[in-house]
């Protein structure tokens, strides 16, 4: 049952995006430096082709 349930399991993982190309991560860091002093940014996302998501830290 174990080897039934596990490649179940691996077939899975190997279908999984195997017709799309693969998503990208992105990230940037930076310090912005102004009248109010120095402040840290960052930012992570994904991009697929022409679309992109992304979070501002």
């Amino acid at each position: 049952m174990r080897t039934l349930v596990a490649l179940i399991v691996l077939l899975g993982l190997a279908a999984c995006g195997a017709d799309d190309p693969p998503i990208r991560p992105t990230a940037n860091l930076g310090v912005s430096i102004g009248p109010g002093g120095i402040s840290p940014n960052a930012s992570v996302g994904a991009r697929r082709g022409p679309f992109s998501v992304g979070l501002n830290l």
